[in-house]
């Protein structure tokens, strides 16, 4: 038996509850569709406007991709950057990671840097392109900031680097500065190894194959000297065997740079530098955001959702004022 009334009690309070909504339908109903067509007026206009003066303006992302070799970190990237006699500089740059920190990491911590921020500001000049005059520093960099990201598949080893903005051209040009920007910078750390020794070695070949000109050079002044001062053969014939000896060792040395660094390219054609472009962003065809329709969906449903709690709350209020033993108490009525 109790089990019927609950039955019929919650019967009568669903009959009641939707007697409510239809007493007031025409309030949920207007409220409905006067938020439809008002966020459907709202979005066309957005459309119409200029970008820059729409307050929701179509948005472009472009993505560069990068590949990180990881692995080339070994023992963790405080050690690759203290071996390559770059820890202090990188400590100077406020680039100081844990032991365990990889070049994955460092390329998302770069990303967020006052430096590369200031220097996206300084290279696109925009600080006069948008005549910012108050804290002009800290709100370009905020602009900047707020729109990069950056990410990375650990998975695939793939960094993506983003960028969010009304203008498609400018947002390309941004993410492909900062693919550059990164790889400099990754550079200038000095965590490439096999680039800093390829580097090194053709320095010191050119400065090798110098020295061995000027060498032969000196040598063939000495040698015509001979026949034009015949008193000096003695202290001549020493000083071209010096030289001799001299040049032989250095033809020594540049052979076996000019071996290293072959044997360095191949090593290099063989493995994977720490940063490998894999794909530039490109102008956009089509926006990325905002969704006008889901935006227009999720204001319906809202100003639905609000109609009909309006009904009940006046339908609620209604009931009080109708109860009198209840307005007594409201009152303070004995």
């Amino acid at each position: 038996m109790n089990e019927e009334f609950q039955k019929q009690d919650d019967e009568i309070s669903l009959i009641d509850l939707f007697a409510v909504l239809w007493q007031r339908k025409i309030m949920i109903i207007t409220i409905t569709l006067l938020a439809a067509i008002g966020v459907v007026i709202y979005c066309i206009v957005s459309i119409k406007m200029p970008p820059e003066k729409s307050r929701l303006p179509n948005i472009y992302t472009p993505k560069a991709l990068m590949l990180i070799d990881n692995r080339s970190s070994g023992g963790g990237l405080s050690a690759a950057l203290n071996s390559s006699g770059m820890g202090g500089f990188a400590s100077l740059a406020g680039l100081n990671l844990p032991s365990g920190s990889s070049y994955s990491q460092l390329a998302i911590f770069l990303v967020g840097t006052n430096s590369m921020l200031d220097s996206i500001v300084e290279e696109f000049n925009l600080i006069e392109k948008y005549k910012i005059t108050k804290y002009a520093k800290t709100t370009s960099r905020g602009m900047i900031k707020g729109a990069l990201k950056a990410e990375y598949d650990s998975k695939s080893g793939v960094f993506t680097l983003s960028f969010t903005h009304i203008d498609p051209v400018f947002a390309r040009d941004v993410v492909n500065y900062c693919i550059i920007y990164l790889g400099k910078r990754f550079d200038e750390l000095g965590l490439d190894k096999n680039k800093i020794e390829k580097e090194n070695l053709e320095i010191n070949i050119a400065n090798t194959f110098e020295e061995i000109q000027q060498l032969e050079e000196e040598t063939r002044n000495l040698e015509k000297s001979v026949t034009a001062v015949p008193g000096r053969l003695p202290t001549i014939t020493m000083d071209i065997n010096r030289i001799t000896l001299e040049l032989t060792a250095k033809r020594q040395i540049y052979t076996q740079l000019k071996v290293q660094y072959e044997l360095l390219k191949i090593n290099m054609a063989s493995e994977k530098p720490v940063l490998q472009i894999l794909e530039l962003a490109e102008v956009l065809e089509k926006k990325t955001g905002p969704s006008r329709s889901k935006l227009c969906i999720i204001v319906t449903f809202a100003a639905a959702f609000f109609a009909v709690s309006l009904a009940l709350a006046l339908n609620a209020i209604a009931n009080v004022k109708n109860d009198s033993e209840v307005m007594k108490k409201l009152k303070g009525d004995k």
